[in-house]
């Protein structure tokens, strides 16, 4: 009975040995075998044999790509405009036995290391040039990364920016900025109208100005045309020159009298005569 136990037993401990010596490593994943805590070798997908009792799996890391979210940090521009920036790192582990043994977090060790280069490559840059210049941040941040990271075995395959923008103070300002600008922006467009107008109106002035002086040229010109001609045709007879100009100064004396303005028309002392005198001609 005891020989059946021991038997038994026997079995049980060969069994169990077998499985401790049967690894399957699934795609996608390897794994770090150490033997007598030293490292040994890396298993990778598929079936694998090791020592039992002597040979363990120490650690289990994926081949797949990891994607690292960099937290949100506050970062000064080169114009100490103070920006909030976070980032996106995708990293695939090429050397796990690098990983594991280069560094004691590559996780807490990466995002350190992203967030140093990025707030050291803003600090470079005014605010307007890292806002707007995410695809040169971007570039910058890779290549300041790319060779730490690959003496822990792990390749670099992207890096994202994905949040950049001012603080709430910052923003605040920008926006009282904005509006100063708007406002200074339709000051000028204002004054600029105001001045064109009054351009315009003096031009029109001008144009007016010298209008009435060419019209008061032809009419001094036709005036002395007609001074001309009576004189030609009267030959130094005074009766039609008494008559023109008394019919002129008549004609005159009634667009006085119709005036709304007017109250009192005064006559000269010698029309009687003077009319008398050019019926009697």
């Amino acid at each position: 009975m005891d020989g059946l136990a021991i038997t038994g037993a026997l079995l049980v401990l060969v069994f169990v040995t077998l499985s401790m010596g049967i690894k399957t490593v699934p795609q996608g994943y390897k794994h770090i075998v150490q033997r007598l805590g030293k490292y040994h070798s890396t298993l990778n997908p598929g079936l694998n044999f090791i020592i039992p009792y002597i040979d363990n799996v120490a650690y289990k890391l994926t081949t797949k790509d990891i994607v690292l979210d960099i937290p949100s940090q506050e970062v000064i521009t080169e114009d100490n405009a103070v920006i909030i920036a976070n980032a996106v790192a995708y990293i695939n582990i090429v050397s796990p036995e690098k990983a594991v043994y280069g560094v004691e977090d590559y996780n807490i060790a990466i995002q350190n290391l992203v967030q140093t280069a990025l707030r050291s490559i803003i600090g470079e840059m005014a605010l307007d040039s890292a806002l707007s210049s995410r695809d040169q941040i971007k570039a910058k941040l890779k290549a300041a990364i790319s060779d730490d990271i690959s003496d822990w075995g792990i390749t670099l395959k992207t890096v994202e920016i994905q949040d950049i923008n001012p603080s709430t103070t910052m923003q605040r300002a920008m926006e009282e900025q904005a509006a100063a600008e708007r406002l200074r922006r339709a000051a000028v467009t204002k004054a600029e109208g105001e001045k064109q107008a009054a351009i315009l109106e003096a031009e029109g002035r001008l144009e007016a100005s010298r209008r009435d002086a060419q019209a008061e040229v032809v009419l001094a010109k036709a005036s002395s045309a007609a001074i001309e001609v009576v004189s030609e045709a009267v030959k130094g007879d005074e009766l039609p020159v008494m008559y023109l100009l008394g019919e002129k100064y008549t004609q005159a004396l009634q667009e006085l009298a119709s005036s709304n303005n007017a109250k009192t028309v005064v006559l000269p002392a010698d029309l009687p005569q003077a009319l008398r005198g050019m019926l009697n001609k």
